[in-house]
């Protein structure tokens, strides 16, 4: 009898996810755009690859966001809600820690994950993951801009029709083929591929490779065409200690080809892996907010009215802390200092601070940076912090202004930015791209 489909809830979203097994890691497992909990186990292929997974471990399947049997939900699916979604599956699931597995699309998911919460991130295991989409001259192993649009193009294009195995699984035949085009139908609309295609052409998570802890293991093949080899090994030379695999063969499509040498690598692995250390670092998103012209203000309205402004306007950022999912972690006079494990979160809530405490006849400046902190005990330190810092301190009176790591991090949410080219920010080492917040379409 197969498992029963379950549903994990992140907000407005429900994520489609299933255990298979009961051995003695516990394996998250997304196969990315291509997830169908209710389709997949037709192929006996694919049965047999998901079988071989849960023969040593219990395995957790899930669709992700948008793919499947999953919603899309009110927001565009970008990276930062996938992530999100890791952590509400494993909470249904019960895995208080887990050997995370990525392939293909459903890695870079993973790979922020991991770097955001090493706590619950036993061992990472990513197939053909892509941590950059485009090329540039420092990712070489990119796609053009030009490769990409043909490439997504045909991709819709084609959906369906089951056309792309040509790409995706060279070594398919007729019968195959004839599923496939089936359950390509099944696992998205269109619209749903189109939206997709836009968030990963602007993927771009390399800073965040040097961050992940867990003992990390990346597969590919030769001949994939989907995804180049070298994106791959490019991503293992970055993530420290990993290590790289490479399998003969041209499909993409995991569970084709010899899938069987994949499947006990990462056996091999799964059982052999450390847990990973207790992390005293943390990847973090962090918002400073002060008000603009405070020392003027207090003294034209005195210590006891501005002792009083000053309360409302506490209680009016802690409104949206919370309803933000923000950490607050100092408060000195006239600033906040928050954390979050998103950076759209925090650039949203920093709009709602500035519109909130408008009413009470202040203005706010808001800075937001996404980088690596060390844990002390309850507190944060780090030059991120320095970071965010100075980035608020960039910011005019009703602005809010990131660094460049935030706006690729949220790339896809409908979030506009206006460049402000490269600054020198004081105390912090090399120039820094920063962006105002224009508006925000979704």
């Amino acid at each position: 009898m197969r498992e029963p489909i379950r549903y994990a809830v992140n907000g407005d979203v429900h994520i489609a996810y299933q255990v298979v097994g009961d051995g003695p890691v516990d394996l998250v497992y997304t196969a990315g755009i291509w997830s169908n909990l209710e389709v997949m186990w037709e192929w006996p292929a694919w049965a047999a690859y998901l079988q071989r997974l849960a023969s040593f471990s219990r395995l957790v399947i899930f669709d992700m966001r948008g793919i499947g049997l999953s919603d899309r939900g009110s927001q565009p699916p970008i990276l930062e809600l996938q992530a999100e979604d890791v952590q509400a599956v494993m909470d249904a699931a019960g895995c208080e820690a887990a050997a995370v597995y990525g392939g293909a699309r459903g890695a870079a998911m993973t790979m922020l994950f991991a770097a955001t919460y090493p706590e619950r991130v036993r061992a990472l295991v990513l197939y053909a993951p892509v941590a950059k989409t485009l090329r540039t001259p420092d990712w070489p192993s990119g796609k053009s801009d030009e490769e990409q649009r043909r490439f997504y193009e045909r991709f819709v294009v084609e959906m369906g029709t089951g056309q792309n195995l040509d790409l995706q699984g060279p070594s398919a035949d007729e019968r195959f083929q004839q599923w496939w085009a089936r359950f390509e139908r099944l696992v998205a609309t269109p619209g749903a591929y189109r939206e997709l295609a836009r968030i990963f052409t602007d993927v771009d998570i390399r800073d965040l490779l040097p961050l992940i802890q867990a003992p990390t293991l990346v597969l590919h093949r030769t001949g994939d065409r989907i995804v180049n080899a070298d994106q791959g090994r490019a991503v293992a030379e970055r993530i420290p200690g990993a290590r790289f695999v490479e399998f003969p063969g041209d499909d993409h499509i995991p569970f084709l080809g010899d899938w069987n040498s994949l499947v006990g690598e990462i056996q091999e692995f799964l059982v052999g892996a450390r847990t990973a250390p207790e992390p005293d670092r943390v990847l973090t998103t962090v918002l400073f907010t002060d008000i603009v012209g405070s020392t003027e203000q207090a003294a034209r309205l005195g210590d006891r009215r501005w002792k009083d402004l000053l309360s409302e306007h506490h209680e009016a950022v802690r409104r949206q802390l919370e309803a933000f999912r923000g950490t607050e972690r100092d408060t000195a006079g006239d600033g906040f200092m928050a954390t979050f494990d998103g950076p759209a979160r925090a650039i949203r809530c920093a709009r709602a601070v500035i519109e909130s405490v408008r009413q009470l006849g202040l203005e706010v400046r808001a800075g937001i940076h996404t980088g690596e902190c060390e844990l002390m005990g309850e507190r944060l330190a780090g030059i991120a912090l320095h970071l965010a810092a100075r980035v608020a301190g960039a910011a005019g009176p009703g602005e809010v202004v990131v660094s460049r790591t935030v706006r690729d991090l949220v790339a896809g949410s409908g979030i506009a930015f206006a460049d402000l080219g490269e600054q020198t920010l004081k105390g912090v080492p090399d120039a820094w791209r920063l962006y105002r917040v224009e508006r925000d379409r979704t």
